[in-house]
């Protein structure tokens, strides 16, 4: 037995990042949207002066200077060495030595050399990352933390929106298929949940609280060339070998509490207690004392 969901999903990029402009200035140039940007190469610019992106799982939060300690600078550490302009091995203190390498790593854009990174200089991503759309245009003034761009990662994945009710199909490391808008069918997995809460609006509406799912694709090249699409989405929530199973309509509510089924024998019926297991497709899996594949159980009226 099979307990299987199909569900409608979203085929793209995952949930886009917004990249904050906290740098004093005014915008002269921005990507264009479907640009892919690798580890220190320029996001966009401001007074002429480049935005970078590196690597690291914590945000930007804070300029960082010689005394600064924290995981942000091991951070910037360890893209000034993968780009060449470091030698020691990254730690989490803003030292001299952090300092001299920022100073040539700044010379190198054409930036002031302070030997320190001021708050929007750097955009910290998981790894290189693609422009989903540009918010803020040239000759625009930024500084003030407001949307500059929305960003996500280069992989394909499917958003699907769920029921709370349907929480079960949604666990990490789930297998999943995918049926793509051709017919063709590729494999793929749950890479996360988590639930989303929308907030009630002015007019009364309530707050809605949904499951959000990412999942993967075995094989990316599968939908290469398709920029986005719906696709069908069937869920596995579980699956049971080698048991037996009947019709949910014949269960039966014992008086002393739990089901049965009326198994028929030649003109006779007797009922037999039994536990349920799995429910899918209309039949539900039971175990009970003297059952065996190919009983005739009866239909209640």
């Amino acid at each position: 037995m099979v307990d299987t969901d199909d569900e409608p999903g979203s085929l793209g990029y995952g949930t886009p990042g917004v990249l904050a402009g906290w740098l004093p200035g005014i915008v002269t140039r921005v990507p264009a949207a479907g640009d892919v940007i690798g580890r220190g190469q320029q996001v966009y610019r401001v007074d002429d002066r480049p935005v970078l992106l590196m690597y690291g799982d914590v945000a930007a939060y804070r300029p960082l200077a010689p005394g600064t300690t924290g995981a942000d600078v091991r951070q910037l550490e360890t893209n000034l060495r993968a780009l060449g302009y470091f030698t020691a091995a990254a730690d989490d203190t803003y030292t001299a030595a952090t300092a001299a390498a920022v100073r040539r790593w700044q010379k190198a854009l054409g930036l002031p050399q302070t030997g320190e990174v001021e708050l929007g200089r750097v955009l910290f991503a998981a790894a290189d990352v693609r422009v989903e759309a540009v918010t803020t245009g040239v000759n625009q003034r930024t500084g003030d933390g407001g949307e500059v761009l929305r960003y996500t990662g280069t992989g394909r994945l499917v958003t699907v929106q769920l029921a709370v009710s349907k929480q079960r199909l949604a666990r990490a490391g789930v297998a999943v298929r995918f049926r793509l808008p051709d017919g063709r069918q590729v494999g793929g997995r749950v890479e996360r949940a988590y639930t989303v809460i929308e907030a009630g609006t002015a007019s009364g509406a309530a707050p809605e609280t949904r499951i959000e799912a990412i999942l993967s694709l075995a094989d990316p090249a599968a939908v290469a060339g398709i920029e986005a699409a719906v696709v069908t989405v069937t869920f596995t929530a579980g699956e049971r070998k080698d048991v037996l199973a009947v019709p949910v309509a014949a269960l039966v509510a014992l008086a002393g509490g739990g089901y049965g089924l009326e198994v028929v024998e030649g003109p006779a019926t007797r009922y037999v207690p039994v536990e349920t297991g799995l429910f899918a497709g209309g039949r539900v899996e039971v175990t009970g004392d003297g059952l065996r594949e190919g009983m005739t159980v009866g239909m209640p009226r």
